[in-house]
């Protein structure tokens, strides 16, 4: 069996690393990033703080995600969504992707040192610290609360950039990352109740597992009004114009229709729906606010 495993770790290929980074969240995660540090200024993004910038919180941000395939490679084997991730099936060892996320936050605030300020590295590595130790490695297992609380590490990225550019922290951001915050809940719960059969298996208390669908449904409701309320903040403060305002009740409008539907229960397959439909949400969100930006339709 030691030789088994040996041979499947030797194995490992260039995809296998890159699936520990999680591109997809990753890529979600350098727009908001990238949205932080257009609407900083009018000026124009330097391209060095905009490549490395960027790129340092991208690889930060991987080395978090290869840390949590380490912590939840156990939990990700006996689950359908992930039991064929690296760590899960054996092709790399858990020294292996330690020793990878650890050269990748190293680089990453390196980058962010080099090219951008102290401020925007610190602030970096404290969002890393915060997914990858306090919610990856604690809080997860510790509370049904554990995506609300956790999520501000994920809603870091807009301020990232923010203060990559600026070096210092405003309001502004910090309503971006409210945005983020208030969305994270009925993004994650929506997947939850879709998987509750596999957080239960694997002794996860999400919400659903603990308190019932029921529960969960009147709360991703009740969180998708508070983040439709939030997303009109930036209209209200003058950061942004009509045409994000009306982007922006269009698309919490729609999020609110899928809320419904969840907690009606009258379509098949609507937590999963609505999980997607949040992703698309949050992307075309913060687009509109960049084009409202630099457009300047502010009516």
């Amino acid at each position: 069996m030691a030789t088994l495993i040996g041979e499947r770790h030797s194995q490992a290929i260039w995809r296998d690393y890159l699936e520990l980074t999680k591109p997809k969240v990753v890529v979600l995660m350098l727009i908001t990033s990238l949205v932080g540090m257009f609407l900083a200024t009018r000026a124009g993004v330097p391209w060095t703080v905009l490549v490395f910038g960027n790129l340092g919180i991208a690889l930060c941000a991987g080395g978090a995600a290869a840390v949590n395939h380490v912590v939840d490679r156990r939990i990700d084997a006996v689950m359908a969504r992930t039991h064929k991730r690296p760590l899960a099936e054996g092709r790399v060892s858990p020294a292996a992707a330690l020793t990878f996320a650890m050269a990748l936050a190293v680089l990453g605030l390196a980058l962010l040192l080099a090219f951008t300020n102290p401020l925007a590295a610190w602030l970096t590595l404290a969002s890393l610290l915060g997914y990858a130790v306090v919610y990856t490695g604690f809080l997860k297992r510790a509370t049904p609360q554990n995506i609300v609380i956790g999520g501000l590490a994920g809603a870091a990225p807009p301020l990232l950039g923010w203060v990559a550019v600026t070096g210092h922290i405003s309001a502004e951001p910090l309503l971006l990352v409210l945005i983020i915050f208030a969305w994270t809940p009925p993004h994650f719960w929506a997947l939850a109740i879709h998987r509750k059969e596999e957080y239960a298996k694997a002794d996860i208390p999400m919400l659903p597992v603990t308190h019932g669908e029921h529960y969960t449904k009147v709360h991703i409701l009740l969180y998708t009004c508070v983040l439709l309320a939030v997303s009109l903040m930036p209209y209200v403060i003058r950061m942004s114009g009509m045409l994000y305002l009306l982007c922006a009740l269009g698309l919490g409008a729609k999020f609110l229709h899928w809320a419904w539907v969840l907690y009606r229960g009258g379509r098949p397959h609507a937590a999963i729906n609505t999980f997607k439909y949040s992703i698309y949400y949050l992307f075309l969100l913060f687009i509109a606010l960049l084009v409202d930006h630099y457009l300047v339709l502010n009516l």
